[in-house]
C-alpha cells in the first residue's frame, strides 16, 4: 500500500506513505521508487528509525530506537552502524565514539551507569583493545588493554597524588585432566606492582623499563 507522490515513469518518488507486506511502515521521501532522504521507518517489533537514507538503506544522519529501550543517535552508512554515534544501552551504560560494521570501533567512551567508571580509548571490532584509560572515582588505571582485559605494563593513578606502576601478566594456567567438552575458564591478568612514585608524565608507549639502580 502506498499513497503520496510518484514520478512520469509511475515510481515512487518525493513524499509518500507506505505500509510493506511485513507490517512495517514507512513515512517519507523517495526518489525512483526507493527510500531516499528523509525518512521515518516503523518496525512490527516496535522499533523506530527516523533519519536519512539512500537507496532504501540507511545512510547518513539517523536515530534508531530499539525495542529493548535501548537508541542509537549517530552516523549509518549502508544499513550499518558506521561513523560516529553514542549508544543508550538498555541498562543505562552508554557508548560515545566511533563505529565501524555495527561495532564500536576507533576510539570511543563507554559509560558504566552502575559503577560510574568510564573506559576512555580504544576499541576493536567491539572489544576494548589498545591504548586506554580506566576512570573509577578516586583512582584510574592507564595502560593498554587486550580482548577487554588491561595487559602489559601500565600505572594506577590515585587521587592522593601518587601513582602505582606496574604490569599486569598472564597467569599461566594449571594443566588439569580436564573433560573433553569443558572449555577452560578464562583468566584474569593478574596486577604487579613495581613502584610508587609521585604523578608523573608517563604514557603506554614508553615500553623500556627504566634501568634499576645496582643496589649496594
Amino acid at each position: 500500500e502506498y499513497e503520496g507522490d510518484r514520478n512520469s515513469e509511475g515510481q515512487r518518488h518525493g513524499f509518500g506513505k507506505a505500509r510493506l507486506p511485513n507490517g512495517d511502515t514507512y513515512e517519507g521521501q523517495y526518489e525512483r521508487g526507493l527510500r531516499s532522504g528523509r525518512g521515518t521507518y516503523r518496525f512490527k517489533n516496535g522499533a523506530l528509525y527516523t533519519g536519512e537514507y539512500l537507496e532504501n538503506k540507511k545512510h547518513g544522519k539517523g536515530v534508531f530506537f530499539y525495542p529493548d529501550g535501548s537508541k542509537y543517535t549517530g552516523d549509518w552508512m549502508h544499513d550499518q552502524r558506521q561513523g560516529y554515534g553514542e549508544y543508550l544501552y538498555a541498562n543505562g551504560d552508554t557508548y560515545t565514539g566511533e563505529w565501524a560494521d555495527n561495532k564500536r570501533h576507533g576510539q570511543g567512551t563507554y559509560v558504566y551507569k552502575d559503577t560510574g567508571s568510564k573506559y576512555v580509548g580504544a576499541w576493536v571490532n567491539g572489544i576494548q583493545e589498545g591504548q586506554a584509560e580506566l576512570i573509577h572515582l578516586n583512582h584510574r588505571f592507564k595502560g593498554r588493554f587486550l580482548n577487554g582485559k588491561p595487559l602489559g605494563r601500565g600505572k594506577f593513578i590515585f587521587d592522593i597524588g601518587c601513582e602505582q606502576h606496574g604490569e599486569y601478566t598472564e597467569p599461566v594456567q594449571e594443566k588439569e585432566e580436564e573433560e573433553e567438552d569443558e572449555p577452560p575458564l578464562p583468566v584474569e591478568p593478574k596486577w604487579k606492582a613495581s613502584e610508587i612514585t609521585r604523578l608523573t608524565p608517563w604514557s603506554p608507549h614508553d615500553e623500556e623499563p627504566a634501568p634499576k639502580e645496582a643496589e649496594g
